[in-house]
């Protein structure tokens, strides 16, 4: 099967024949963006101080040293786990809309909010296994910039470079198809008979 692979910036029709429960990778940009820079874009209506249109975005709080480069000042990726991506549904529609960001990435799946903004945008949310956050770190060739630092370490933007950053399954494509929920329904169907023949069992239980 050959490789997926996204390079950023991602155009609307790259995405077209990307379904839910595909595998891909990304190689280009990603910026590391969770909770609180969600809050400043679509609750205080703070411009985002990276430019991601088109481009990709990490839920995730890094941790990141600080390296000696002369007067620069550089930053290496020592480990990037992904955060739970649910804690930014509530934010996430209006911050497609509002930055024209076309690739989510985080842990674990998102809810209809977010279907939403990827069938507008378009754009996809994918996983990232959770407990690769070391994996993932050598995925990143340099961290090229970070911004809204006054947040502290793990809610800076920190503007990544990467190569074949993965793998990473898409939850959620352009046609708010959603793998998470989906799967759920499936469980919960496998899951009633089973529990029913439990309680026969365990009925003498009182």
């Amino acid at each position: 099967m050959e490789k997926k692979v996204l390079t950023t910036p991602i155009k609307p029709e790259d995405l077209e024949n990307i379904k839910a429960g595909d595998i891909i990778y990304l190689t280009g940009h990603i910026t590391t963006c969770r909770d609180v820079a969600h809050r400043r874009v679509v609750e205080y209506g703070r411009e985002l101080p990276v430019n991601v249109r088109d481009g990709a975005i990490l839920h995730a709080g890094p941790i990141v040293r600080k390296i000696e480069d002369g007067d620069q000042e550089k930053y290496e990726m020592v480990s990037v786990g992904p955060t739970t991506s649910m804690r930014m549904e509530k934010f996430e529609y209006e911050f497609v809309k509002t930055t024209g960001v076309r690739l989510i990435v985080g842990k674990g799946g998102m809810g209809p909010e977010t279907a939403a903004g990827c069938q507008e945008g378009p754009a996809v949310h994918a996983i990232f296994p959770g407990g690769c956050a070391v994996l993932a770190a050598t995925q990143v060739e340099e961290i090229e910039g970070a911004e809204w630092q006054d947040l502290g370490m793990p809610e800076t933007l920190w503007i990544n470079r990467v190569k074949e950053f993965g793998p990473l399954i898409i939850s959620i494509d352009t046609k708010g198809n959603n793998l998470i929920a989906q799967n759920k329904v499936g469980f919960n169907a496998k899951k009633k008979p089973v529990l029913e023949r439990i309680s026969q069992q365990l009925g003498f239980i009182r």
